[in-house]
């Protein structure tokens, strides 16, 4: 039923529209300037002359009632008076727009997105009730041909929107939002003061450079401060800068929710904050910060308030001190103090909102009553500011009343093409917002004071930022000292240069402040991340044995090469020492004697063997083999010296080759003496001729093809996969051992095997033997020293498979050592010992007798 009577209602609505005269009509209440002038052409204005306005719970069930502003803004005032300064310069300059005069309309915004919109249409549409006679079409042009404003950026995205559409030109002073740089959304939208863009990133690499990793953010509630945020929260984790939160916050805020941003401060462990707030939203901050003593912290600002003097002068408890931040740079408009200086309420309009301010300028009244005249003096209008000293006659925020400046010219000099001026301009010419706003767009042209003004195509000007530092001095004055610079168009790693002035931080510190969620990890350590927090929250664990970091906040150790080892620091590698078996050390310089020992024990056996080599117990079995028995002996005591000291090439081929060689060399001599005596043995019984076929020439071909076969073992060997020097990095983590490689297992093990089949071989003669009827049967000697020798290596294949490094060669060594002291001991002594002791029984007769030696 509502929704049939909801048509009806619509229905009645349409039919009494088409009854009315075709007249277009403004629908609400009418807009009227702050500020008004006319002039051939208009310039529109929006500029926040109050900061807040009183909210209201609308029923709906009336009209609602005009915005009510308040809490005067003395900031955008200056802002006003630049803009009125610039547009009488020009009207009074003959080189620029000669002939033509400029007029203006200013509204006043309050701050509103709301309020932004209606003064966008009024400025747009004019204010008259009735805009065309009913016989005339309703479109016209517009009532300005260029919008000066506004301050903040939230107002500013509503104006652009809403005059996008008619390509209205639009030039903000102090709108910085990256958003605003988008021409699909705000095509007629131009400023004279950088996008947050390169602010945003800007703040990041300062925050960087000092090492701040763990920050706090505080972020306008607008377009202003959501988009700078974000772009800043982009910038910072590419940079690893984690912030521990962000709070949004805006000047009319209800206190429960300041409140509540106030314990996220005092709850933070971060030092540094990151304000992106407008002024007036840093005003109200600090009145409640102070509530609550929170001082101490590190801030770091955006351009809107780090070079505000009133901001300074709210901070009484001195919270901001030592803050850091981007400014706009530094400039200078010739005679624009002058001209706000000599401002009077008369010479503009006699309006109420002029009024407000100028007795909130010089608290007094106009035309106040009997009653409140003991309160305040009156006001008479003609009030000197020469020497008041207030925000509006504070000149500190010059480069903000330039941008005015430079973007009411711009609009002139896009005006002085369009026109064609020369000594006169063509006023005839219907102007068209298009044309307008292409003109602007590709001016380029130097101020009085030598500053280039030109925008890029997302109508932007150059970036380019002080860095300021809140320097207090005495009885509370600010020093807004600048201490480096910020230029986007060089390159990245020269866009930050800060200057060796002394900072001062917060509370007055000399120290650069420390904001980090985990110290610094020292070379040595790797970071790993804490659970369940962000990147910058870590722990420092220690590199691994063989693992090194050499930069601080490492992420990784990084193994060392297998040729090194780490440190006890863990930040370098260190070449790993070379172990292998050195004559210098006592392991070795003991093989060393005991193999020189052998030899001379074994020259010393030759010697008294040749000295009496004509007595019967020399020349029984075969001198000659005991004396190349003795000859291989004595290789077999030097052969032992190749395994000690440093691996090489030739070292690793010679040792084992000459070890396999002489061992088989002794072996076979000693096969031969026990051949011997088994033939021996056999000779002596009736019609034997054994010693015919195993005499003295084939005792030496048999030495000689048995030892020839081993040759032909180690030749293959040294062909197909020689020994080869190896470093062994298996065995010790922070060792190398230098070693031989066998190359061939195959070869080294067949030339071990053949060695252990010629004694097993040997021993087997010799045990047959040892019962002959001899006084000296040399069988038995034979077959203790085949016993010892079989022993010796049958112990050394487990010990040498299990030894690390030089112990292996050492038991190697000490297997040949003692297999060749057996030989030697056992086979020669017992002679010796009757050569030298008991002579009379080096006799032939005594060698022939039955029964053993007594």
């Amino acid at each position: 039923t509502s929704y049939i009577i909801y048509l009806l209602h619509l229905l009645l609505v349409v039919l009494l529209s088409q009854a009315e005269e075709p007249v277009c009509r403004q629908r609400g209440d009418p807009e009227s300037p702050q500020l008004f002038k006319d002039g051939d052409i208009i310039l529109g204005g929006t500029f926040s002359f109050h900061s807040r306005w009183k909210d209201r719970q609308e029923t709906y069930m009336h009209k609602p009632l005009p915005l009510e502003c308040t809490s005067l803004n003395f900031r955008d005032f200056q802002f006003a008076q630049s803009m009125l300064f610039a547009i009488e310069e020009i009207n009074n300059s003959t080189d620029l727009l000669p002939g033509v005069s400029l007029g203006y309309k200013i509204y006043d915004t309050c701050g509103s997105i709301a309020r932004s919109v209606r003064v966008a249409l009024a400025l747009t549409n004019g204010n008259e009730i009735v805009s065309a006679p009913s016989e005339e079409p309703c479109t016209k042009p517009a009532q300005v041909q260029a919008i000066m404003g506004e301050t903040s950026s939230s107002p500013t995205t509503a104006i652009a929107t809403v005059i996008g559409p008619f390509h209205i030109p639009m030039i903000s002073h102090f709108a910085t939002c990256a958003c605003l740089s988008d021409k699909s959304k705000y095509p007629s939208f131009l400023r004279t003061i950088p996008s947050d863009y390169y602010q945003s990133r800007a703040l990041a690499q300062l925050v960087k450079h000092f090492g701040w990793t763990w920050v706090g953010a505080i972020r306008a509630n607008n377009d202003y401060g959501n988009n700078g945020m974000a772009t800043f929260i982009e910038i910072a984790q590419q940079l690893d800068i984690c912030l521990e939160y962000s709070v949004s916050f805006f000047r009319t805020d209800p206190s429960d929710k300041i409140q509540k941003m106030i314990e996220i401060i005092k709850a933070s462990t971060s030092r540094v904050i990151v304000a992106f707030l407008s002024h007036m939203d840093m005003d109200v901050l600090i009145h409640e910060l102070s509530h609550h003593n929170l001082t101490g912290y590190q801030w770091v600002g955006s351009e809107s308030w780090i070079f505000d003097s009133q901001t300074a002068a709210t901070d009484k408890y001195h919270i901001l001190d030592g803050a850091i931040g981007l400014s706009i740079p530094k400039a200078h408009v010739s005679g624009l103090k002058a001209f706000m200086m000599n401002v009077k309420p008369l010479n503009l309009s006699n309006n109420k909102m002029f009024t407000e301010f100028w007795e909130t300028l010089f608290s007094c009244k106009f035309n106040q009553s009997k009653s409140s005249a003991e309160i305040q003096r009156d006001c008479t209008g003609q009030e000197d500011l020469t020497g008041v000293q207030n925000s509006f006659t504070d000149m500190s925020l010059m480069p903000i009343f330039n941008n005015v400046y430079k973007g009411v010219y711009a609009v002139a000099h896009a005006l002085h093409s369009m026109l064609s001026c020369n000594k006169t301009c063509t006023k005839d010419l219907q102007l068209d917002p298009i044309t307008i706003l292409q003109h602007i767009q590709n001016i380029h042209f130097k101020t009085k004071d030598g500053e280039e003004v030109y925008f890029n195509e997302n109508g932007d000007p150059a970036a380019k930022y002080e860095i300021i530092n809140w320097q207090p001095r005495e009885k509370g004055i600010v020093d807004f000292v600048s201490v480096g610079l910020y230029d986007a168009s060089l390159s990245a790693d020269k866009q930050l240069n800060l200057q060796n002035t002394s900072l001062i931080w917060a509370q007055n510190s000399q120290q650069v402040p420390v904001s980090v969620c985990s110290e610094k990890c020292p070379p040595g350590t790797r970071k790993v991340l804490q659970k369940g927090k962000p990147v910058c929250c870590y722990d420092c664990i220690r590199c691994a044995e063989g693992e090194i970091s050499n930069i601080t906040d490492s992420v990784t150790c990084t193994r060392c090469p297998p040729e090194f080892w780490s440190n006890n620091r863990r930040d370098a590698c260190i070449k790993k020492e070379a172990v292998f078996l050195s004559f210098e050390e006592i392991m070795g310089a003991l093989l060393t004697i005991a193999s020189l020992f052998g030899t001379c024990m074994t020259a010393l056996v030759a010697y008294i063997f040749f000295r009496n080599r004509k007595t019967p117990i020399v020349r029984a079995n075969n001198s000659e083999l005991s004396f190349l028995l003795l000859f291989s002996l004595t290789l077999c005591f030097l052969c032992s010296l190749t395994f000690i000291g440093r691996p090489s090439e030739w070292s690793c081929m010679l040792r084992h080759t000459a070890f396999g060689i002489t061992f088989v060399l002794c072996i076979s001599c000693v096969l031969g003496k026990t051949m011997v005596v088994l033939m021996a043995f056999r000779a002596t019984l009736p019609g034997s001729n054994v010693m015919k076929w195993f005499g003295p020439a084939q005792q030496r071909l048999s030495v000689l093809g048995v030892t020839l076969i081993q040759i032909i073992i180690c030749i293959l060997w040294l062909i197909i996969s020689p020994p080869f020097p190896s470093m062994n990095f298996k065995e010790f983590k922070d060792k190398i051992i230098l070693e031989c490689a066998l190359g061939s297992a195959v070869g080294f093990w067949a030339v071990l095997g053949y060695i252990g089949l010629l004694a097993v071989l040997c021993f087997i003669c010799a045990f047959l033997a040892r019962k002959l009827p001899d006084n000296f049967n040399e069988a038995k000697f034979i077959t203790f020293s085949m016993l010892i020798f079989c022993a010796v290596w049958i112990t050394f294949i487990p010990a040498y498979v299990s030894s690390p490094g030089k112990f292996s060669v050492a038991v190697e060594i000490f297997a040949i050592l003692a297999s060749s002291f057996g030989l030697l001991i056992c086979i020669f002594i017992p002679k010796c010992y009757i050569i030298l002791l008991r002579p009379e029984k080096n006799t032939k007769k005594n060698m022939m007798g039955k029964g053993a030696i007594k």
